[in-house]
């Protein structure tokens, strides 16, 4: 699935939910994430190159966690993100297949999350990121489909963030700050 995806550090998480809920837009329950980040060996920034997640999310604590291998592909020239998801049954036997293909681990995230729908391809998520205190993000993503322009998604997005006063775009992945 391609997708553009735009992160913003926000000024303030509580009037960030409160300019979405004053256009009846409201996030859901809390849940929670850790991501384990694999990269290949030699990997750089901007080389275009993929990157593997193996993704541990618990959603109500009276249920097992899910796992998810998720291959992320940013394309650095066209600003389009790639990702395919696929859901794991053992973790273990999954991280040694990816060690085993070359992959080396990058860094963990763990963060709470909440999502809302806003429109038909396109979510919001709000994001408080564990060593991170007191620091909220908000991070878009939008489906791409075949005809739509690149660019304009990207600046339909920031156009978004700005409607909501939010102006902080941040470029890096939450494994790298």
């Amino acid at each position: 699935m391609k997708k553009v995806i735009l992160k913003c550090k926000l000024a303030n998480r509580d009037s960030f939910e409160d300019k979405l809920s004053e256009i009846d837009l409201d996030f859901g329950a809390i849940y929670w994430q850790h991501d384990r980040v694999y990269v290949p060996r030699g990997y750089k920034r901007g080389m275009n190159l993929p990157r593997l997640v193996m993704r541990t999310e618990m959603k109500a604590v009276d249920e097992p966690p899910k796992y998810s291998l998720i291959l992320k592909r940013h394309i650095e020239d066209s600003g389009v993100d790639i990702i395919e998801t696929t859901p794991v049954e053992d973790y273990a036997n999954t991280v040694n297949i990816i060690l085993q293909l070359g992959f080396k681990p990058a860094g963990e995230v763990s963060r709470r999350r909440q999502e809302l729908m806003m429109g038909a391809g396109t979510k919001i998520y709000l994001d408080e990121i564990d060593g991170r205190e007191g620091e909220a993000y908000a991070k878009i993503e939008s489906d791409l489909t075949a005809t739509d322009s690149i660019v304009e998604a990207r600046e339909d997005l920031k156009k978004t963030f700005a409607t909501l006063g939010e102006y902080n775009i941040v470029e890096s992945a939450y494994f790298e700050l």
